[in-house]
C-alpha cells in the first residue's frame, strides 16, 4: 500500500503552500433609491462568492430599517488566496416583510468584483506588518473597507446596560441602542458593533454579545472606542442621547475575566454648552468582559494536547454488496477497495498526531449481529467496551473482518456518530485541562438522510474541541453535502444557531487521486487538511 500513501501525502499538497491570509469586509452604502411610498427603504445587503460556477451566499448584513444611507455593524471575514480569483456578488435588497426574507424583499442592484480587488495585492506582505486597505468601488454610491487580520483569533464577550438616559419621546420613553466605534490611525471611526433596540425603556440592558479583537481594536489594547448611545425612531432619524470614550474594556489585560460594573457617564457635548448644571445623560454601565481564547491547532499540539482519532464507516445498502466485485465494500485479494483507499490515505496523515495510535472505529447504517437490528454506532471490532484498533493496519483488519458479518442496510445517518465523539469531547471539557482534541473522520458514499440533526449535532459539537472530516467515497452527486462545509456559507442548525467556528470538511475522495484538484481545496505546507479542518485556521497565519 506504500503507493497510496506516497498518492495521499501528495494529494494532501505537502510540498506547496500557497499564502492565505484573513480579511474583514464592512459595508458603507449611501443614496439608496428609495423606492417606498411612505417610507425610507429597509435595506440589506447579500454576499454571494462563486463556487464552482455557481454563486453561494456567504452571509448577509443585518436589515436598517427606513434608512437610504447605512452603516452596517456586520462584518464578513473571508479567506484570501492570493494565487486564486475568487469572484464576489453583493446585492442589494429593500426588505418589506416582518420575517427578513427575500423572497418578499425588492430588487434594487448588485456588483461584482473579485476579493482581490478590495483586498491587499496579490503578494504575501512581510509577517510584522498589519496593513490595512480600503477600496472604492461603484456600488450603489458605496464604500467596501477590507483589512486583513492579525494572528490574533480571539473574541471578547461584553454586556453593556444603562441607568437615567435621557427622554427624547414626547409620549412614550426613549427606545435606546448603543453603537460601539474604533478609533482608526488615520483617525476615522469604524463601527465595530450596533446593540439591539430597547423599547421604551431609560434603564435598558442590553443582550450579551462577542466581537473578534480583531474587530475592536486591531490588537491594541490602547486603541480608544466611542460608544455612542442613541433614541431609535422609525423614520430612521434617531435622535443623539450621548456619547463616552474609553479603550479596550479588559485594558490590556490577558486575564479570563476582569471585575465588572465599570461605569461611563453618557455626555452630550450640546448640553454642556447649554445646560448650566448639565451632568450627564444617562449612565453606561459594563456588565460582562470576558476574553474567549480561540486556539490554533499549533497551539493545542505545542501545550501538550494529544489527538484522539476517531473513524466511522459507512455501511448502508447503497455501497452495494461486498461479494460484488462493482461494491465499493468489495475486498479485492489484490488491491484495496475505495474505502480502504481513502482511510489509508486520510488515516496515515492523522495518526501522526495521535500519540497512542489506538483508534476507535465504528460503522453506521447496518444491520449488526445478533438480533440483527440497525445501528448508527456500533462498533467495527464488536466490542462496544473497547471499540479501539491497533493504527491504521488495526482499523483495516477489523473492517475486513466485520463486513462478512454484517448485512448492509440504511439509512444514512450521521448525527449519531458525530453524537458520541461530541460526547467524549464534552468531557473532556468538563475536566477543566482540556487535553485532548477529537477528531472524527467520516467515510461515506451518498448524501446523508439526517440532514437536520446532522446541522444540529455540528452546530453544539462546535463548542468543543472537536473536528469532522467527511470524506465522500465513489462517484456519487455530493452537491447537497457542501453545506456542512463551512467554505460557502455559514452553517446553522434548523433552529437558526450558526456554528461556532468551522469544525466540518468535507471532500470527495476522488479528487484526491488527482493533485491539481485537491490542492485548489488544501492550502497549507504541513497536514494542510488537518490543520485547516481542525479550527477552521491556517497555520501560517500564526
Amino acid at each position: 500500500m506504500s503507493d497510496i500513501y506516497e498518492s495521499a501525502a501528495n494529494s494532501l499538497g505537502l510540498f506547496s503552500s500557497p499564502c492565505l491570509t484573513k480579511v474583514e469586509l464592512r459595508l458603507t452604502c449611501k443614496g439608496i433609491s428609495d423606492r417606498d411610498a411612505l417610507n425610507k427603504s429597509d435595506p440589506c445587503v447579500v454576499l454571494n462568492m462563486q463556487s464552482h460556477g455557481q454563486w453561494m451566499e456567504v452571509d448577509r448584513t443585518e436589515v436598517m430599517r427606513s434608512c437610504v444611507n447605512p452603516t452596517y455593524s456586520k462584518v464578513f471575514t473571508l479567506d484570501f488566496y492570493f494565487e486564486e480569483v475568487q469572484r464576489l456578488r453583493f446585492e442589494l435588497y429593500d426588505i418589506t416583510s416582518s420575517h427578513n426574507g427575500l423572497r418578499e424583499a425588492d430588487f434594487l442592484g448588485s456588483v461584482e468584483c473579485t476579493l482581490g480587488q478590495v483586498s491587499p495585492r496579490p503578494r504575501p506582505p512581510p509577517r510584522t506588518e498589519t496593513p490595512k486597505f480600503i477600496r472604492r468601488i461603484k456600488f450603489f454610491t458605496d464604500r467596501i473597507t477590507a483589512e486583513e487580520l492579525t494572528g490574533n483569533d480571539d473574541y471578547i464577550e461584553l454586556s453593556f446596560s444603562a441607568r437615567k438616559l435621557d427622554d427624547k419621546d414626547f409620549f412614550s420613553k426613549s427606545d435606546p441602542f448603543l453603537e460601539i466605534y474604533r478609533l482608526n490611525d488615520d483617525a476615522t471611526l469604524q463601527l465595530v458593533y450596533r446593540t439591539e433596540t430597547v423599547m421604551n425603556n431609560l434603564n435598558p440592558v442590553w443582550k450579551t454579545f462577542k466581537v473578534s479583537l480583531n474587530s475592536l481594536c486591531s490588537g491594541d489594547h490602547e486603541r480608544k472606542l466611542q460608544c455612542t448611545v442613541w433614541d431609535w425612531d422609525s423614520n430612521g432619524k434617531h435622535d443623539y442621547i450621548g456619547e463616552f470614550e474609553t479603550v479596550d474594556p479588559c485594558c490590556g489585560s490577558r486575564s479570563v475575566q476582569i471585575p465588572l460594573g465599570v461605569e461611563w457617564p453618557c455626555i452630550n457635548p450640546k448640553y454642556t454648552v447649554k445646560k448650566k448644571n448639565y451632568r450627564n445623560s444617562g449612565i453606561v454601565i459594563l456588565n460582562q468582559c470576558k476574553i474567549i481564547k480561540m486556539h490554533s491547532f499549533l497551539d493545542y499540539i505545542m501545550g501538550g494536547c494529544q489527538i484522539q482519532f476517531t473513524v466511522a464507516i459507512d455501511f448502508t445498502a447503497s455501497n452495494g454488496d461486498p461479494r460484488n466485485s462493482c461494491s465499493l465494500h468489495y475486498i479485492h485479494p489484490y488491491q484495496p477497495n475505495e474505502y480502504l483507499k481513502a482511510l489509508v490515505a486520510v488515516g496515515e496523515i492523522c495518526q501522526d498526531y495521535d500519540s497512542d495510535k489506538m483508534f476507535p472505529a465504528f460503522g453506521f447504517g447496518a444491520q449488526i449481529p445478533p438480533d440483527y437490528k440497525v445501528s448508527h454506532d456500533f462498533a467495527v471490532n464488536f466490542n462496544e467496551d473497547n471499540p479501539e484498533c491497533a493504527g491504521i493496519q488495526g482499523v483495516v483488519e477489523a473492517y475486513q473482518a466485520c463486513l462478512p458479518k454484517l448485512q448492509l442496510y440504511g439509512p444514512t445517518n450521521i448525527a449519531p456518530i458525530i453524537q458520541k465523539v461530541a460526547n467524549s469531547a464534552s468531557q473532556e471539557v468538563h475536566t477543566k485541562e482540556a487535553m485532548q482534541y477529537f477528531i472524527l473522520l467520516i467515510l461515506t458514499d451518498g448524501v446523508i438522510t439526517d440532514m437536520a440533526d446532522t446541522r444540529e449535532a455540528i452546530v453544539q459539537a462546535s463548542h468543543l474541541p472537536m473536528s469532522v472530516i467527511i470524506v465522500g467515497v465513489g462517484n456519487a452527486d455530493f452537491s447537497d453535502m457542501q453545506m456542512l462545509d463551512g467554505d460557502d456559507g455559514i452553517l446553522r442548525s434548523p433552529k437558526g444557531e450558526p456554528v461556532l467556528r468551522d469544525i466540518v470538511q468535507f471532500v470527495p475522495f476522488r479528487n484526491f487521486k488527482h493533485v491539481s484538484d485537491v490542492n485548489q481545496e488544501i492550502h497549507n505546507p504541513v497536514s494542510p487538511f488537518l490543520l485547516r479542518t481542525c479550527l477552521g485556521e491556517s497555520f501560517l497565519s500564526k
